[in-house]
């Protein structure tokens, strides 16, 4: 069994930072990568930014310049530091990690952003 927890969201003004972390547990003995991903309500669930094993970063357009990914796979960890919080990016955000293929989630932690 495999768990993903996640910490750190929480309420803060714009242009406030926040810092997301995550670790997984459990029978993990391969991750292809990690990733944090959000979903913000009426609106489909969109990527925010993943590492993988080859330590290939990707972050989505909107978060470029703003937020930072942090991976230590064989730790099985991995943080989101979010900087210029803007109101667009509230949204539940979610952990997930990849193992031998398989999407393993976290519950998720809000992140509200208020103007």
């Amino acid at each position: 069994q495999v768990q993903v927890v996640e910490s750190g969201g929480g309420l803060v003004q714009a242009g406030g930072s926040l810092r997301l972390s995550c670790a997984a547990s459990g029978s993990i003995f391969y991750i292809n990568g990690m990733g944090w991903y959000r979903q913000a309500p009426g609106k489909q669930r969109e990527l925010v930014a993943i590492v993988t094993r080859a330590g290939i970063i990707n972050y989505a357009d909107s978060v470029k310049g703003r937020f930072t990914i942090s991976g230590d796979i064989a730790k099985k960890t991995v943080s989101l530091q979010m900087n210029s919080l803007k109101p667009e990016d509230t949204a539940v955000y979610s952990c997930k990690v990849r193992n031998f293929g398989i999407d393993y989630w976290g519950r998720g932690t809000q992140v509200t952003v208020s103007s």
